[in-house]
């Protein structure tokens, strides 16, 4: 009866009361489900300010339009890297399933405190009308940008742990000891992008056209009840769930191994040292070194051990072998090869890492400068007047088009012609996204010129009245990076989740949404470089000032485009020497 007990367990996870959780009752595409749906919620209330954060900061606030583009970027930079800390903490102490809960709750209360200052006037500053000079426009400062930034950065603090935690959390669910079960997590990280894009559709349209004609109260209110809603959505699925248990905090394994290395090869390099603490010695301890210790629990240790690899030492990063000794310098320094083999699968992911930084910061332009480019343009549909932060709906439409049938129709004939189980590789995909990214902004570059020669050609540069120009021009490059966004995010996040050792998984998955936040900060440095460099011997900088018709956005454009087209070939260099660890994944 033990026995058979034993075997309907998910060795190393339990169900929502901490107790074993058993296979056919916990895990599988039912619980993954609640996930995708809670992602369209968590979406929905995160974009809807997101996407149309930079007018809201420019008309209300009276930011200009480059420090409002700046603010846009560092806000949606933390919410993204903030994500590390949620996989660190879903890892190290808690559960996803307690993170995510945790982190709605952050989220929706600074929504509340956006909400109420964006619905009392006196939390703002005065209105204002750029034209009349007796009127002039006051930047929010004191009390009221203080509030302004508490809100929008427990936002963030809120949206970096639900990043952090929610897509791991619904690939756990699935078993990746069979081939069904790997599949399964393919179509869920596929359809995870999906719904991400559901709540995206529904925030660029419905919220942002709220926003712009019944107020940001009512943008800030609909993202607010979003969230709440979102927790008893979650919470409907703790029956079926199966949580990992918490390995203890991987970043000290990292570091440990690092540490030990770096003693261990300094004392083998003296006399006295060098005979007990040897390499040699690290594939003699494999097999007798003990788990690690930072495991909370009897089923995570057994978990563990079920883990170790009698295996020689790879090749790659051969240096760090050494911290796999039978006498370190201290027992809190002591090391199995599966945590020196752990930390070098980490060190192998990270060019992978660095080199989707500057597709995701081309991706900030579509939350910044496009919005300003189409807030130019006629925005006319008929008699529907589209506001400028609805673009997106273009390339969120193309990516829910695209991701079943890339799913249903291109996987399964990628899979016949390869005769493999993935079809198409992890780092194909990104590769893909990385080429659409260079067309996109070469589209963008060639766009910007268009609309600057109608501007010129009309004599409305220095009018604020809208170009007869079409802001259909601008939805070529929203579809070109939201293809670029689709390849590469549904491929970073199961490549890291795949790759990355299972007491990492949620820390490793987070590195997807760290890549964006870089990008978005790397698209502040590279405006603040571009306009300190330019505007050298008094040349008028490329990007400052107030009207965008002044602008040198199209070269600006070509930058990014050249420097994206360098980065690509980088990252063939590292994805062509890159071996799969996860073989039964990758055949």
């Amino acid at each position: 009866m033990e026995e058979e007990q034993q075997l309907t367990r998910w060795e190393g996870y339990v169900d929502w009361r901490r107790r074993p959780a058993l296979r056919g009752r916990h895990g599988g595409m039912l619980a993954a489900s609640f996930v995708l749906v809670v992602e369209i919620l968590e979406n929905l209330a995160y974009l809807a300010n997101a996407s149309n954060l930079v007018l809201y900061l420019s008309e209300y606030m009276h930011f200009s339009p480059t420090k409002s583009a700046n603010n846009v970027t560092n806000f949606m930079g933390t919410s993204f890297l903030l994500a590390l800390l949620g996989g660190f903490l879903s890892d190290a102490f808690f559960t996803t399933y307690h993170i995510y809960l945790i982190s709605a709750v952050i989220e929706f209360l600074g929504l509340v405190v956006l909400t109420v200052q964006a619905r009392s006037p006196s939390l703002k500053p005065s209105a204002c009308d750029p034209a009349n000079l007796n009127i002039p426009c006051q930047e929010a400062h004191g009390g009221k940008a203080a509030m302004l930034f508490l809100g929008l950065y427990l936002v963030a603090l809120g949206v970096g742990g639900i990043k952090g935690s929610l897509p791991a959390h619904g690939a756990e669910q699935f078993d990746e000891d069979t081939p069904q079960g790997r599949k399964q997590r393919s179509t869920f990280f596929n359809y995870f992008v999906f719904c991400l894009s559901c709540g995206g559709l529904i925030a660029v349209t419905l919220v942002v056209w709220i926003e712009d004609n019944k107020g940001w109260e009512w943008g800030f209110g609909i993202s607010t009840i979003s969230i709440l809603l979102s927790i008893p959505l979650f919470l409907a699925g703790s029956a079926t769930y199966r949580n990992k248990i918490p390995c203890g905090s991987p970043l000290t394994t990292i570091l440990k191994v690092l540490v030990a290395a770096t003693l261990n090869s300094c004392i083998s390099r003296s006399p006295k040292g060098c005979i007990s603490r040897s390499p040699s010695n690290a594939v003699a301890s494999m097999a007798t070194s003990p788990s690690s210790p930072t495991f909370t629990s009897k089923e995570a240790e057994e978990n563990a051990k079920t883990r170790e690899s009698t295996d020689a030492p790879t090749e790659s990063f051969k240096f760090l072998n050494i911290a796999a000794v039978d006498n370190p310098v201290h027992k809190a320094l002591q090391c199995t090869m599966q945590q020196v083999e752990d930390v070098k699968i980490v060190l192998k992911l990270f060019p992978i890492f660095a080199c989707t930084i500057m597709l995701n910061c081309c991706l900030a332009q579509l939350s910044t400068f496009s919005v300003q480019q189409a807030a130019t343009m006629d925005t006319k549909l008929g008699s529907l007047k589209v506001p400028p932060a609805s673009l997106p709906i273009f390339p969120v439409t193309f990516i829910m088009i695209l991701a079943p049938v890339y799913d249903h129709l291109i996987i399964p004939f990628a899979r016949k012609v390869t005769k493999s189980e993935m079809g198409i590789t992890h780092l194909q995909r990104i590769g893909i996204g990385l080429v659409l990214s260079i067309i996109a902004m070469a589209t963008a570059a060639l766009v910007e010129i268009k609309r600057k020669r109608v501007a010129t050609n009309s004599g409305l540069l220095d009018s604020e009245h809208p170009l007869p120009i079409t802001f259909f021009w601008i939805a070529f490059q929203y579809l070109f990076l939201g293809s670029a966004d689709l390849f590469t995010l549904a491929g970073l996040l199961e490549f890291f989740f795949t790759e990355a050792p299972s007491s990492m998984r949620s820390l490793a998955t987070s590195f997807s949404w760290a890549s964006l936040a870089v990008g978005y900060y790397l698209s502040s440095v590279i405006v603040s470089i571009v306009n300190n460099v330019t505007g050298i011997s008094k040349h008028r900088p490329w990007l400052s000032g107030s009207n965008l018709n002044h602008f040198q956005l199209e070269r600006f454009y070509w930058l990014m485009c050249v420097l994206s087209a360098l980065n690509f070939l980088n990252y063939l260099l590292w994805a062509i020497r890159y071996k799969y660890r996860s073989t039964g994944a990758n055949k």
